[in-house]
């Protein structure tokens, strides 16, 4: 007995595309961590604390302070070391 014909169609295999992404290359701020500059940031850092009264995050003190989140850890490890600062509950606020 002959065989039967498919009468099923079968779809045509889909072309790969291939999503390349590129890496855009952000130029990075040079951060100086000398004394001068530990110093500078904790003024601006205490400044923002003094100025806006509350415990603040560190991404709050960034937005006040308009400077890097390595700079305002830099303040505040400055500021916690000279005893002007305590944490309050994952802020820091002025002692």
């Amino acid at each position: 007995m002959p065989r039967k014909k498919s009468t099923v169609a079968t779809a045509a295999p889909k072309a790969v595309v291939k999503k390349t992404t590129e890496k855009k290359e952000v130029a990075k701020k040079e951060i100086f961590v000398d004394a001068d500059n530990a110093g500078f940031r904790a003024g601006d850092v205490y400044n923002a604390l003094h100025d806006n009264e509350g415990a603040k995050s560190v991404e709050e003190l960034e937005k006040l302070t308009g400077k890097t989140e390595v700079e305002v850890l830099l303040g505040i490890g400055w500021l916690l070391k000279e005893g002007k600062l305590k944490g309050d509950g994952g802020k820091v606020v002025l002692a």
